[in-house]
């Protein structure tokens, strides 16, 4: 199948039962079916499983818990000191730098709406206004869960329900609006250098997307925007430590306000990124 032919039937595709399908197989039981699965799956994208505490295709009871695998213990140290953020996930970059009159860029040909990325809120998307982006795309094979940059206090979740298109490089070079189109989930935080989002983005496939406050997020049924404010309680989440996880990959966009740090300059599109290492600093 050529790259267009791919477009095409992603459109055609009926992307959010092909989805609940996947993601209903891949929490189920299935015993000798399932490690068959996983052992595929390590075969197909050639996984390093030597990375992960169990290191079995026999270790996990569901895909899901494969998928969703830890690591052993301090493979990825977090990289110390006040003034660097820490990567937050396994993946590679697919864009970065300064959000420019309220757009994203999302690839050559394509950008984005900051205010749409964050459910329309114009409260929300004002402190990232000619602030700084990053977004990572997960590969299947990467470590699937995400973990925060520098510390924050948790002051609001939104969840935004949409479409279920592939995030691969192809998919982000054809398919307008991408970001903003698919269903995601907008954590806000404030910071020692100011407000910071994390936007987890879904996918096709990608059974859900949880955080470790309040678990699987998930659609209603009459599909609106779902808002969750916790600035009365103390959520506060340490750098390096774990935020959220996807199941069956996907994509992260990390929003900075204007002036508040600088990526390294080592990391620009297509760097491979590896949890815990430097991602940028403070100014």
């Amino acid at each position: 199948m050529n790259d267009q032919m791919k477009i095409v039937f992603q459109y055609i595709l009926p992307k959010h039962l092909f989805t609940f399908i996947a993601g209903k197989l891949a929490e189920a039981k299935m015993g000798a079916f399932t490690t068959f699965l996983i052992k595929k799956f390590i075969k197909q994208f050639n996984i390093d499983m030597s990375e992960a505490k169990h290191s079995e295709a026999e270790d996990f009871d569901t895909f899901n818990d494969f998928f969703t695998r830890e690591l052993k213990s301090g493979l990825r140290p977090i990289i110390e000191g006040d003034q660097n953020l820490a990567i937050p996930v396994d993946g590679c970059i697919s864009q970065q730098g300064e959000i420019k009159q309220g757009r994203i860029f999302q690839a050559k040909g394509h950008d984005f709406s900051l205010r749409e990325l964050v459910g329309g809120r114009d409260d929300v998307a004002a402190p990232f206004d000619d602030g700084l982006f990053s977004t990572i795309y997960l590969a299947p094979k990467d470590y699937h869960r995400i973990h925060m940059p520098i510390t924050g206090k948790l002051e609001q979740l939104i969840f935004i329900p949409g479409d279920l298109f592939s995030v691969n490089p192809l998919t982000a070079q054809n398919v307008p609006n991408l970001f903003a189109r698919n269903e995601r989930a907008v954590a806000i935080f404030s910071t020692a250098i100011g407000p910071m989002a994390m936007v987890l983005v879904g996918a096709t496939i990608v059974g859900s997307i949880e955080t470790v406050w309040e678990g699987t997020l998930k659609a209603q049924k009459n599909k609106e925007l779902q808002y969750w404010d916790y600035q009365d309680q103390d959520i506060v989440i340490e750098k390096g430590e774990e935020m959220g996880r996807f199941k069956l990959g996907s994509t992260i966009v990390a929003l900075f306000p204007k002036d508040s740090i600088e990526f390294d300059e080592q990391l620009e599109p297509s760097s491979v990124t590896r949890l815990g290492k430097l991602f940028a600093t403070v100014k």
